[in-house]
């Protein structure tokens, strides 16, 4: 059976790399329209009524434009959403299947998906599980800091450094205004937001998060052990020995994977924890994790094409 998508907004970095993705697989097709066509809202409804699914890779204003154009126009589209427009809606199925019991049914079953930050897909896969075991409080002091590449940053910060004009390394969101805190702090299942301050790195891609905090020894162990229980049976999340990530951290090793590989850090005698998450921030933080919520929502199996 062949399903049709759609893809607005696929000349973007992470549409670009959803296309390709699904360009290899003969179970889909993709619903083009005319590149003159592109900012046509409504050829672009008339795609989302044709597809089984649609994808919006747009700025957040763009993608909210569309779905009040397709509710207007009467278009009940499947709509995975990879801006932050609608991170946090009410109405919108967030896209992370791993969060908790019957999230991956949930998403297979939902007509709107809100596809996960990178930033933010490593923060809640370490800390949600943990608060919902009760190894971490929901109003816990918790900073968290790491270093994604310059592609996570989009087109402009992209052609910064690929001209050389870039300044180098650089941390940003020192104001604590950060797009992905809110979808950290709902999902996370935390009652006020985290200290974080992230950082972008002279390379194009990879990303490793820091989550820090403390801990004493015995709650470090029951954190290992509440993450190898939740991700269990996960096909992409994986809980790996502390010495994996030791005892330098290489953002860029799961490059080209949907995988998340997380890890449990820290001194027993001080209690000071590091919660280790490594990642492609354009694969399970952004292009690999739509294709991951787009299968379960045709009804595929997850881990098609990935």
């Amino acid at each position: 059976m062949t399903h049709k998508v759609f893809i607005d907004g696929d000349v973007g970095t992470t549409g670009l790399q959803i296309r390709e993705r699904l360009e290899r697989r003969a179970d889909i097709q993709l619903i083009r329209v005319d590149p003159s066509l592109r900012k046509d809202v409504n050829a672009r409804v008339a795609a989302f009524a044709e597809a089984d699914v649609g994808i919006l890779c747009l700025p957040d204003p763009a993608a909210e434009e569309i779905v009040a154009a397709c509710d207007a126009q009467g278009v009940s589209a499947r709509i995975i959403d990879a801006s932050t427009a609608h991170r946090i809606h009410p109405a919108w199925t967030f896209g992370l299947p791993e969060l908790a019991p019957g999230q991956r049914e949930a998403v297979a079953s939902a007509a709107r998906v809100s596809n996960p930050g990178c930033w933010s897909t490593s923060a809640i896969a370490l800390l949600r599980p943990l608060v919902d075991a009760g190894v971490i409080a929901a109003d816990a002091d918790i900073a968290i800091s790491g270093v994604s590449g310059y592609s996570g940053g989009g087109k402009s910060m992209i052609e910064e450094f690929e001209a050389g004009t870039a300044q180098g390394s650089f941390l940003y969101g020192a104001t604590q205004s950060h797009k992905h805190l809110p979808e950290i702090v709902a999902y996370g299942r935390l009652s006020k937001p985290p200290v974080f301050v992230p950082s972008v790195g002279q390379y194009a891609q990879g990303m490793a998060v820091a989550v820090q905090l403390t801990l004493s020894p015995k709650e470090q162990a029951r954190a290992a052990e509440a993450l190898r229980d939740h991700y269990a049976a996960s096909a992409f999340i994986a809980i790996v020995e502390a010495e994996a990530h030791q005892p330098r951290v290489n953002p860029q090793a799961l490059n080209g994977t949907n995988r998340l590989e997380l890890s449990v850090q820290g001194n027993p005698q001080t209690g000071a924890t590091a919660l280790i998450a490594v990642l492609d921030n354009l694969g399970k933080g952004a292009s690999g994790a739509a294709v991951q919520n787009l299968n379960l929502m045709l009804g595929l199996d997850e881990t098609t094409g990935l």
